[in-house]
């Protein structure tokens, strides 16, 4: 027998897909800090494999965790989304590329 380490956060139907393939998924159920602290690293490797692969699929990943990171800290999806959407009408998106040098700040006389 070969046992192959993970020891990472992984989508809920991960172990079912594991049994499906004839093998023995060993898994424990996070209480809610351990879980958060595991979102979090699991934000940053999927931020990681994002740079790397630069797909569509990454951004989804992404997206998953931070709707999890959400969730866990008792906001919907919807709450989300709202302000989201909120925070782009106020202060717009990044479509237009801006990139910010610096600013004067006027003297008062």
């Amino acid at each position: 027998m070969k046992k192959i380490l993970y020891n990472k956060l992984v989508r809920n139907r991960i172990p079912e897909l594991i049994e499906a393939q004839n093998e023995s998924p060993d898994y424990i159920i996070l209480d809610d800090e351990s879980y958060e602290k595991m979102l979090e690293e699991k934000l940053d490797e999927e931020v990681r494999e994002y740079h790397q692969d630069k797909t569509i699929e990454e951004l989804v990943d992404i997206l998953e965790v931070v709707i999890a990171l959400c969730e866990s800290r008792g906001f919907s999806k919807e709450e989300l989304i709202k302000i989201y959407q909120n925070k782009h009408q106020e202060k717009g998106g990044f479509s237009d590329k801006i990139y910010l040098v610096s600013k004067t700040i006027k003297e008062e006389s």
